[in-house]
């Protein structure tokens, strides 16, 4: 089972929010997930992002890979070097 980091939105339209979750990369964006890690929202400024780092930390010590996006969130809360 491939797992991934990634957003899952949940924000209203021209409105977004998202939830930084762990899931099966198979299962669609808005789907079914492992676990809740933290929150982004780019609307304020600057954009707010609160990140679990330890559980971050773990789950990418097992294998976990971040997408594209969420890896430079989780470069700005400091959960990778």
């Amino acid at each position: 089972m491939a797992v991934k980091i990634r957003l899952k939105r949940i924000g209203a339209k021209k409105a977004p929010f998202y939830r930084v979750v762990v899931a099966d990369s198979r299962s669609p964006r808005d789907g079914r997930f492992i676990k809740e890690i933290g929150t982004y929202n780019p609307l304020t400024d600057p954009a707010d992002i609160k990140i679990d780092v330890e559980e971050a930390k773990k789950w990418i010590a097992n294998g976990a890979q971040p997408t594209d996006t969420v890896r430079a969130l989780l470069k700005k809360s400091g959960a990778l070097d």
